[in-house]
């Protein structure tokens, strides 16, 4: 008599179907909308209904081919370092308490049209230095990435070794091996907070 409670309480047997799914949680569909698990959808405007873009022109791609080329990459680096070069220089100048000073009168004043010849002249000197520079470093990574054929951090380092070492080897080898290390850190530094 104790056993028929107990079968009684029992589930009943599930539907021939097999069994039943369980209930959908809603942390695991909150998982998929919005949680990790989401997918992002591909953007495609053709999708959409959108125009295609018409297949470029032999025009187009010169002057893409032109854009991507180590001489392009080197005149840019040129101009961009002779423009940061020469506001650099001028800046120096400006908080130089020498700008205008004579060594043979040291008491006189400096005039305004003194000032700004030095300040002018500093100012070139270091845009022609920060020219050359710069469209050594450019050409040299362009190069460097060209031969591994890769687009990666030790371009950098590898260029920056380059360009410091061909400018310090003219004061020597110590000079050179000591421009090579200062540049390759620096341009490794720099590459790491770009990317």
């Amino acid at each position: 008599g104790c056993l028929r409670p107990v079968m009684a309480a029992a589930p009943p047997p599930s539907a021939p179907g097999g069994p039943e799914p369980p209930p959908l949680q809603y942390s695991l569909l909150l998982q998929h909308l919005v949680g990790e698990q989401r997918r992002p959808r591909a953007w495609d405007p053709a999708a959409l209904g959108g125009i295609p873009s018409p297949p470029k022109s032999e025009e187009q791609k010169m002057v893409e081919r032109a854009m991507e080329s180590c001489a392009f990459k080197a005149a840019l680096a040129c101009v961009g370092g002779f423009v940061l070069g020469g506001a650099f220089g001028v800046f120096t100048a400006g908080i130089d308490t020498n700008v205008g000073f004579d060594p043979k009168d040291p008491y006189r004043t400096p005039t305004a049209k003194e000032v700004l010849k030095d300040m002018g002249q500093r100012g070139i000197s270091y845009a022609k230095n920060f020219a050359i520079v710069g469209a050594m470093f450019s050409c040299t990574e362009c190069v460097v990435e060209s031969y591994r054929g890769k687009s990666d951090w030790k371009n950098s380092v590898l260029s920056g070794c380059i360009t410091g070492g061909a400018i310090g080897f003219r004061a020597g080898l110590k000079a050179g091996v000591i421009g090579c290390g200062g540049f390759a850190a620096f341009s490794a530094a720099i590459d790491y907070y770009l990317r």
